[in-house]
């Protein structure tokens, strides 16, 4: 097949999306298709006539490895020609119409929110991953919170603080946690742990979005249970354990490797794995989401699953904890990137 991996964009996880994005296309070629690589952002111009003979490309690509720091959008920006307002590229639309499929390998922004699959649901071009809907459900934070809630999934109390508004730093209980509420890769994160903190720690979230979650602190082991498949015939995979070496599991722990020891399957009773999997699963439903997402819980000690968050495009670096689910699983990464465009092409025969 000919297959367009987007990757890149103009989100803060940017350099995660493109280590994502190379790997998936070499893993594709490796399956023999005629994958090419392309940032949302800066697109591929001049196209070749017939576009078609962009997918005459053949090799593997060098590993892009994520910094240790997030990207300076604004220098990102300033690198290309024109259309800094326009987020999609010279080309790209073109290139993914000629496809076969386009392979979503982004991560955050307009590339994971629901806007653009629903873009490209209005232009015919078949994409991987969950609907809009769905997409645009599991990155808002405060939303997905309130389904799980209504779902009897358990979830820490919280709040939103939105800039402008007075937030009542006085009385939400510390420890807690402020991050941006449709934010990604502990981008913007901090936990605080003085009372004196939280007015600090909601001003400078406001520098990512207008929009935060201050959510109760909890302490406990971090799971991580990713999914395959649609709707009712979906499969938890074996659950992960994300051990920090250092502080928590922010941007460079996710990222950079030897930060963080995951292990795989995690290390408690087979009965409370199979809670967190059928929780998980839960979320996925509950979300709308489709052919693969990872979702993230703690688990207090003595306690109850907490659910974090559902993520509608997890990443595909060579750190992240999606793919090393599946190699327990028993599919390796190419394997598991051929089933995520099958599971995506098997929406669009039911259409």
């Amino acid at each position: 097949m000919n297959i367009v991996i987007l990757a890149g964009g103009l989100s803060p996880e940017r350099d995660v999306s493109l280590s994502t994005g190379t790997m998936v296309t070499n893993a594709l070629r490796k399956k023999g298709h005629n994958a090419i690589l392309v940032d949302l952002f800066f697109g591929m111009a001049p196209l070749p006539d017939p576009v078609e003979r962009a997918f005459e490309i053949s090799g593997m690509l060098p590993p892009f490895s994520v910094p240790e720091i997030a990207p300076d959008l604004e220098s990102v920006r300033a690198a290309r020609d024109s259309g800094f307002s326009e987020q999609i590229g010279n080309g790209v639309l073109e290139l993914c119409r000629a496809a076969d499929l386009a392979f979503l390998a982004l991560h955050g922004g307009v590339g994971e929110n629901g806007s653009l699959q629903a873009f490209f649901d209005l232009c015919g071009i078949r994409h991987t991953g969950s609907p809009s809907i769905g997409c645009a459900l599991a990155m808002d934070k405060s939303v997905s919170k309130s389904l799980f809630r209504s779902e009897g999934i358990p979830t820490a109390n919280w709040a939103i603080a939105r800039k402008g508004i007075p937030f009542d730093t006085e009385h939400f209980p510390i420890p807690c946690v402020v991050k941006p509420n449709s934010g990604g890769s502990s981008i913007g994160v901090v936990i605080v742990r003085e009372r004196a903190e939280l007015a600090r720690a909601v001003e400078a979230g406001f520098a990512y979005e207008d929009e935060l979650i201050v959510e109760e602190y909890v302490s406990g082991l971090e799971l991580s249970a990713g999914i395959l498949g649609n709707a009712d015939d979906c499969v938890a995979l074996p659950l992960i354990e994300i051990v920090p070496k250092h502080g928590f599991y922010d941007y460079q722990h996710k990222y950079q490797k030897g930060w963080t020891d995951e292990i795989v399957p995690a290390r408690i009773s087979p009965e409370l794995t199979l809670q967190v999997q059928e929780l998980a699963k839960q979320a996925f439903r509950a979300l709308k989401l489709g052919v693969y997402a990872r979702v993230d819980f703690l688990l207090p000690e003595g306690g109850e699953p907490s659910c974090l968050e559902a993520n509608t495009l997890p990443g595909m670096t060579p750190t992240s904890l999606l793919p090393q689910e599946a190699e327990h699983y028993g599919l390796d990464y190419p394997s598991l990137c051929e089933a995520i465009v099958n599971l995506s092409l098997k929406r669009y025969e039911s259409k």
